[in-house]
């Protein structure tokens, strides 16, 4: 369910700003979105796991908010991170 450290690593190298940068919105909203995904793929299979169902609605929550600073801060950047993460809205 949890992503490995490679992965991790990959997805700070495709979206930090800069290049020691792992804490910006776009890094974050990136590893939210990888854990979220493994998540539902985990809860499709184990349709009665509701201790992982409500994390997954928190991480949706904490993702929702970090686009939404974004989007407040930079109309732009917000726009590039869901086109890129193939996220809706």
């Amino acid at each position: 369910m949890s992503i490995t450290a490679e992965r991790k690593q990959e997805l700070i190298k495709e979206y930090a700003q800069g290049e020691h940068d792992t804490g910006s919105p776009e890094v974050q909203v990136a590893i939210l979105t990888e854990r979220i995904r493994n998540l539902t793929d985990h809860l499709n299979e184990h349709k009665k796991d509701f201790h992982s169902r409500r994390g997954l609605l928190v991480l949706v929550g904490q993702r929702r908010r970090l686009l939404d600073y974004t989007k407040k801060k930079s109309q732009g950047r917000y726009e590039a991170l869901i086109g890129r993460l193939g996220l809706r809205r």
